[in-house]
């Protein structure tokens, strides 16, 4: 008697994760989502604006990623950008579904980042007054942000001495003029690991200049999961 042939392996579900002050509707977000649209790959664009954008928890980003990857069996290729990029690294270190990740001016140490362009000062008067007025680029609005946000953030980015435990193949593309998300960081985080891959480009934050180079490299890297040129 024969053995029933194995079904194909499922693919992977994609999902893009936007940065602090963003919202699903990003340029970036909507651009990755229209390219791998066009190659039959659908990229689920999550709002981690959560659990409300004035009471922003990285914890809650991190309990919303890992309840849309779905069942035990299902596997995911992340996107994260920024704040998400962040998320989407400590969502792979901890879940065994996450296979690939491509991350875009990641913002690794998170708080010590924020404190660093802020100042003292602004810094002071967050904890202080319990809350600090930004801009909210999703909605077009100012927006108040509870300080809540800095030791939950702390708890989540103290986990392996800082540094998220990344196991799986992971593309980073940062740019070298980058003001908001330092590049020393992304660099000291690739150094030595084989399994990552380190794009350097001559742009800001934002990257948005570097879109066309950014899904150029995301379709060599991600061809083992179903993209292509």
């Amino acid at each position: 008697m024969s053995t029933p042939p194995l079904p194909p392996p499922k693919s992977p579900r994609w999902m893009y994760l936007h940065g602090f002050a963003s919202g699903p509707d990003s340029t970036k977000g909507v651009a990755v989502a229209k390219h791998y649209a066009g190659q039959g790959l659908h990229v689920e664009r999550l709002n981690l604006r959560v659990p409300s954008m004035e009471q922003l928890h990285v914890s809650a980003m991190l309990d919303t990623v890992s309840a849309a990857l779905g069942g035990p069996e299902e596997r995911a290729v992340l996107f994260g950008s920024s704040l998400g990029g962040l998320v989407a690294s400590r969502v792979a270190e901890q879940d065994a579904r996450v296979c690939a990740l491509v991350l875009l001016a990641p913002a690794f140490r998170v708080v010590e980042q924020l404190h660093r362009r802020m100042g003292d000062a602004a810094w002071a008067h967050w904890q202080k007054a319990g809350w600090i007025e930004t801009d909210d680029f999703a909605e077009k609005r100012k927006v108040r942000i509870h300080s809540g946000f800095i030791p939950d953030a702390e708890t989540v980015d103290a986990r392996t001495g800082g540094w998220p435990d990344v196991r799986v193949p992971t593309l980073i593309i940062h740019g070298r003029t980058d003001d908001t998300c330092n590049i020393h960081y992304s660099r000291q985080w690739a150094e030595g690991r084989r399994h990552m891959r380190l794009v350097e480009v001559d742009d800001g934050h934002e990257l948005t200049a570097s879109l066309p180079r950014i899904l150029a490299e995301s379709d060599d890297f991600l061809r083992p999961w179903g993209a292509r040129r």
